[in-house]
């Protein structure tokens, strides 16, 4: 059973005689564990639910249902972005269940995002100005009505920017992509259209679908189509109009590394581009170093012997995790002395693996190959992520748009895609979304089509198109309740056009 069908049928539960003397005690937890679980809108889920298969945001809901269980007081409760993946209009009821933390003497840190839970702190800490090395400030502390007025405060100029209103659509779409009779889990035979060339948002309440109909249904049906390689789709029973897409590409928020010698510049494909730069000075030439002197990945380089290019020597510890200590021989600068001799104007390659990306972007403008991906992440709002940071060390957020910045500067190798990305969003401050939608706009207006899961509603309110399922969660959703232009969206008694409506209205 779902938890919802389970407190129902636990509720009907009646004991006479001395059954009911055993029952009181273990029926009342379990009563009250699963009404905690429903009440931080976790009821759709299966009591029996592998946990592997729960997003991260389910997972630390579930993390939290256990505590309000357990009746500590006292405690400090630290939480990542409790909201990630979920429908605003369950954030009040997150924000009621933090609320009762508190009221049992508790503490509680939210680092988050959502502007509701921002506005309905007590106590709220706005840290900036930008990312990475150019942030590490508190710049605003107190009252949250307080911080969101403060001049230097990036939260409150991004909060008092307002919304972002629905635009009327230039022309009516054309060409779609129909998906017809997807009925896997609780899917009931939906019909999926997709506009062509267009940013289509598909939203609902969490647990309505919205994951089984997009990534585990169309887009694997449509890369089958495509005969390209892929897991099985989910049940369905026709698929038409992909004829213009030549790819179909899932930007998620997988890693795309997971050791020191996978960097954001190797994989950007810039390392290439700073390799040849640095063999063709006149001090590399007069050396006789190619370009594969300057590769960390390549026995025949120029890397450091000791730790073979990884600037750390990893130590295997039966059962402990592995330990990384800095390479004594380079100190981690990955290469040998030899090839630190080289300068671009005063840098080593090892200082440019130490740039952030939007230092890099600045030192190479002269050469586009290398500035331009990395004005894109900028762009992303990652630009303080560094050249030569371990892949592995990045967020799920962080790689899925330095995937995006790999697509936008795919530059001659480009063919029309369809592009798959589940809550892009995760992780990004309310300025950055606006870049972000900026960027996904770009990748629109070269032909490309995109279908994004989001709950976040600037991105519902800047799309051409958006698919609503619903109405409820888990055995009460998997029906489209809504198709069409966000601007009709708002003004629909849906779970997601009241939220909408409710956004753009003046405070």
């Amino acid at each position: 059973l779902d938890v919802e069908r389970a407190l129902h049928v636990c509720r009907s539960l009646r004991f006479v005689g001395p059954a009911a003397a055993m029952a009181e005690a273990p029926l009342a937890e379990l009563l009250r564990r699963l009404a905690f679980i429903e009440q931080i809108g976790l009821g759709y889920l299966q009591l029996g639910r592998p946990a592997s298969t729960l997003s991260g945001g389910e997972l630390q809901r579930l993390r939290l249902s256990a505590q309000l269980g357990s009746g500590l007081t006292g405690a400090l409760y630290v939480l990542d972005e409790p909201t990630i993946g979920l429908h605003p209009r369950d954030t009040g009821r997150l924000l009621g269940t933090l609320r009762a933390l508190v009221d049992t003497g508790c503490t509680v840190v939210c680092v988050e995002h959502d502007e509701d839970t921002i506005r309905a702190a007590d106590h709220l800490i706005d840290l900036g100005p930008s990312g990475g090395r150019e942030g590490g400030q508190i710049l605003a502390s107190g009252a949250a009505g307080a911080v969101l007025q403060y001049p230097a405060s990036p939260t409150g100029q991004a909060l008092r920017a307002g919304p972002i209103v629905p635009q009327p659509a230039a022309a009516k779409p054309t060409a779609w992509i129909t998906l017809h009779g997807a009925c896997a889990h609780n899917l009931r035979r939906v019909d999926l259209r997709i506009p062509v060339g267009r940013l289509c948002v598909v939203a609902g309440p969490s647990g309505s679908g919205k994951s089984t109909l997009v990534q585990k249904t169309l887009y694997p049906a449509v890369r089958q189509a495509l005969n390209l390689a892929t897991a099985p789709a989910l049940p369905f029973d026709s698929l038409s109009g992909i004829d213009a897409l030549r790819r179909a590409i899932a930007v998620d928020q997988s890693p795309i590394g997971r050791t020191p010698r996978s960097v954001p510049a190797t994989f950007l494909g810039v390392w290439d581009e700073v390799r040849r730069l640095y063999a063709s000075l006149p001090e590399a030439k007069a050396r006789g170093f190619a370009n594969g002197r300057f590769s960390f990945n390549s026995a025949q380089g120029g890397r450091c012997p000791l730790c073979e290019g990884q600037g750390a020597v990893i130590s295997e510890m039966s059962f402990l995790p592995d330990v990384a200590t800095p390479c004594e021989a380079c100190a981690g600068a990955r290469f040998e002395p030899g090839t630190l001799e080289v300068r671009y104007r005063g840098m080593t390659v090892a200082d440019v693996l130490r740039m952030s990306a939007a230092e890099a972007a600045a030192f190479f403008a002269h050469h586009p190959r290398i500035s331009r991906p990395l004005r894109t992440l900028c762009d992303l709002g990652v630009g303080y992520v560094q050249l030569g940071q371990g892949s592995h060390t990045l967020s799920g957020g962080e790689a899925q748009r330095l995937k995006l910045a790999s697509e936008l500067t795919a530059g001659t190798l480009h063919e029309p895609t369809l592009y798959v990305l589940d809550e892009p969003t995760t992780g990004l401050h309310l300025h950055d979304v606006r870049r972000l939608l900026s960027v996904l706009h770009q990748l629109v207006a070269r032909g490309d089509t995109l279908v994004v899961v989001e709950h976040h509603l600037d991105v519902i309110a800047a799309a051409d198109w958006v698919v609503e399922l619903g109405p409820e969660a888990g055995h009460a959703g998997g029906e489209i309740v809504f198709a069409g232009p966000p601007a009709d969206l708002s003004h629909t008694a849906t779970a997601t056009g009241r939220c909408l409506g409710q956004r753009l209205r003046p405070r």
